[in-house]
């Protein structure tokens, strides 16, 4: 069973910067062969929301329209780790950020609505005015 561990949130002040990493286990799921790896985002009471994606093979990558020049996805596959470059953040960004790993096709759909198998416990993001 893969694990994905997401590291780097903490508090920021608006405008200000974060990266994310997500990092995949060695012995993880479909090791060494094209995944999708997504940022995602979740308030309390609200919906999940997809931000960011990345088809790890050919380094396609996808964005929501409220982070897209903003955020940028990037991957190292030596270490097998997605990470995502947060600059110019706002406080309406402020959220637990999850990454999750699927097959290529969960990045072809609309919304990120993709079904993603495995998913990180989570790292806080908090934007402050």
């Amino acid at each position: 069973q893969v694990q994905l561990a997401e590291s780097g949130g903490g508090s920021v002040q608006a405008g200000g910067s974060l990266r994310l990493s997500c990092a995949a286990s060695d012995s993880s799921y479909r090791a060494g062969r094209s995944n999708c790896m997504a940022w995602f985002r979740h308030v309390p009471g609200k919906e999940r929301e997809g931000v960011a994606s990345i088809v790890t093979g050919d380094g396609s990558t996808f964005y929501s329209a409220s982070v897209k020049g903003r955020f940028t996805i990037s991957q190292d596959k030596a270490k097998n780790t997605v990470y995502l470059q947060m600059t110019n953040l706002k406080v309406e960004d402020t959220a637990v950020y999850y990454c999750a790993v699927d097959v290529p096709s969960a990045c072809f759909y609309d919304n990120f609505g993709g079904h993603f198998s495995y998913w990180g416990q989570g790292t806080q993001v908090t934007v402050s005015l």
